[in-house]
């Protein structure tokens, strides 16, 4: 952790030290989609020290235990199978069960919380956006993936270069950001308010849930697999 420095990128950091991913979460530092700007940029923009911030991770550091799944010894189709397994079954099961309950919040309570009626709406477009977005990389970008790995020269891709579709699901993942941040603000940081009913507090704890696997997602896309091929196909081309 020694070498880590006020100008390396969040995305990094989280990307060789995945247990530090915690204290990003704690302190609201955005890893993933945010995950190009430096510690201290980062940190700057969240009005933190940048050199107490610093000492924080080394400290978190020291007890650090090893990743479970060590992303950067991955390969493309071992990274994508992951992703697929992990992140995107995680959606596929969640994202109905959300619906259902933000939809049952939202009538039930939404005359005692006018912003329940945001939350829904933001939400369900949302899920849909995140349902094509899923498609689109298990149909197309991720065989695309595995197709440039495993061929020795550089696949004919009918979109040219791999970085176009990449570029468009970065641009996904920034919009996926954006409501992510307005859901989190809509509901006090999901916080329940004293008359909350059970439904609610699972709502909200489902969606810090959901949140928290987002960020884990798009980081590990934005920060280790699409740079990783994007490397892959220059290299090739080279």
């Amino acid at each position: 952790m020694a070498t880590v420095q006020l100008h390396d990128t969040v995305g990094n950091i989280v990307r060789d030290h995945p247990a530090l991913a915690r204290l990003f979460e704690q302190s609201r530092v955005d890893y993933c989609c945010g995950g190009q700007k430096t510690l201290a940029e980062a940190c700057i923009q969240r009005g933190l020290d940048p050199q107490t911030f610093l000492a924080q991770l080394k400290e978190a550091a020291i007890a650090e235990p090893l990743p479970a799944v060590n992303l950067v010894a991955l390969s493309l189709s071992e990274l994508t199978d992951h992703i697929e397994q992990v992140h995107h079954a995680y959606l596929k099961t969640e994202l109905p069960r959300l619906e259902n309950l933000i939809t049952k919040v939202a009538r039930v309570h939404g005359d005692k919380d006018s912003r329940l009626t945001q939350v829904r709406d933001i939400f369900l477009s949302l899920s849909q956006e995140l349902t094509t977005h899923l498609m689109k990389e298990e149909q197309i970008l991720f065989p695309m993936m595995r197709q440039l790995e495993t061929q020795e020269t550089i696949p004919t891709f009918h979109c040219g270069s791999i970085a176009n579709p990449i570029n468009q699901m970065t641009l996904e993942h920034d919009t996926a950001g954006t409501a992510l941040v307005q859901l989190r603000q809509l509901t006090d940081d999901y916080t329940p308010p004293g008359w909350a009913c059970n439904t609610y507090r699972v709502l909200l704890d489902a969606l810090l849930t959901f949140e928290q696997d987002m960020h884990q997602h798009v980081h590990k896309e934005n920060n280790v697999l699409f740079p990783k091929a994007i490397a892959l196909e220059q290299l090739k081309r080279d």
